[in-house]
């Protein structure tokens, strides 16, 4: 039997209304303006870079377009510039300070990942040996990172 302890969910398992409603939870993230409780790490004029709240792998970051569209051609050129340029300013802050040896980097574009119709980009600092026993035996991943420090971090490298 596995356990996987997951505190994050907490407000989900004993909130009253567990309803699913239609808005976007990243145009809600953006327009809370609570950047440091929803682990938005920076604001760009087009998007933001946040934490992945339920990351696949250490270090995973999103960068989520400000204008809520589902597919690439519904953005304008420099809305899409802005994300490339998130992106790179990401995996320079990732490689300063995590190390890593590559990233994997896509988007989610439609209906993607439970997030309705918002386009999003992961992006997940990859290592040679970053496929371990649990990973092999159990299918399990294992985070090995604090959220919280991790933002702190992160924040600091992006400057």
């Amino acid at each position: 039997m596995s356990i996987l302890y997951a505190p994050w969910r907490q407000d989900w398992v004993t909130r009253k209304n567990k309803s699913q409603t239609n808005e976007c939870v990243f145009c809600s993230i953006i327009t809370l303006n609570q950047d440091e409780e929803q682990f938005v790490v920076k604001r760009y004029k087009h998007c933001v870079l946040m934490l992945n709240r339920f990351p696949y792998a250490t270090g995973h970051l999103l960068v989520v377009p400000l204008k809520h569209g589902a597919f690439l051609s519904e953005f304008e050129p420099e809305i899409l510039s802005d994300v490339m340029s998130a992106s790179v300013e990401a995996t320079k802050a990732l490689g300063k300070i995590m190390n890593p040896d590559g990233f994997n980097i896509g988007f989610n574009i439609g209906a993607g990942a439970s997030i309705p119709g918002h386009l999003h980009q992961h992006i997940i600092p990859r290592w040679k040996s970053d496929i371990g026993f649990l990973e092999l035996i159990a299918q399990t991943t294992t985070i090995n990172i604090n959220l919280c420090e991790f933002y702190t971090n992160l924040k600091k490298a992006l400057g």
